[in-house]
């Protein structure tokens, strides 16, 4: 098999991006990449997937997709939404920290995080940096939301990070972002970087595919 082939089996078995699974329909307008920073700090914390995924589409069914909404709900309304979708280890914090993050949100970019992307000119540094003003969100959910945007924002491909390549170390793939960008389409990096953390978080996967 090809690594090629190895990539196409991949992404039929596991390759909707995280923001696709929570109902996000990616563009580069203010409300779905709000949606998208919300996903990332919910995924940040040690919690199933699938549980983070489903807080999200929780949220937005609430009412509370944008900033301005987020901000403006109760405390008790962020909380309610989150124990909807079963995030209840976590409720209570997390919905503090998504009605601070709303604000830094609106205070830093007008609501509107393609101010961010002009800010950050195509750095990776700058973006990080600016993300992480956003409470609960390290590391982990910058490389999240980085993964991500990549479906929309090209000049941050290609975003594959640590978690990633393990997972095409464990596929026998290239563990080269630059090489292993190059068997797909800029357009399917982001749906290959879930697939391939998927991957690494799934015993089995690896198995399936190969």
């Amino acid at each position: 098999m090809t690594h090629r082939d190895k990539i196409q089996c991949l992404l039929a078995e596991a390759g909707p991006t995280y923001a696709a699974e929570a109902g996000i329909k990616l563009a580069d307008t203010p409300a779905p990449l709000y949606r998208l920073l919300v996903l990332s700090v919910l995924l940040s914390t040690r919690i199933k997937a699938a549980i983070a995924v489903d807080a999200a589409r929780e949220l937005k069914a609430a009412g509370l997709g944008t900033a301005v909404a987020m901000k403006n709900a109760t405390w008790q309304q962020r909380v309610d939404a989150l124990g909807r979708a079963h995030y209840k280890r976590y409720d209570e914090q997390t919905a503090t920290a998504l009605g601070e993050g709303a604000q830094v949100v609106l205070d830093s970019y007008g609501g509107d995080l393609r101010r961010l992307r002009e800010a950050a000119n195509g750095e990776f540094r700058t973006l990080a940096a600016g993300l992480r003003k956003v409470p609960r969100l390290g590391p982990v959910g910058v490389d999240i939301f980085a993964r991500e945007v990549q479906a929309v924002w090209p000049e941050f491909r290609p975003h594959l990070d640590g978690k990633a390549l393990r997972g095409a170390e464990k596929l026998g793939l290239p563990t080269e972002p630059g090489r292993l960008a190059k068997l797909v389409g800029g357009d399917r990096l982001a749906a290959l970087a879930a697939a391939l953390v998927r991957v690494t978080l799934e015993r089995d996967l690896a198995d399936r595919v190969t």
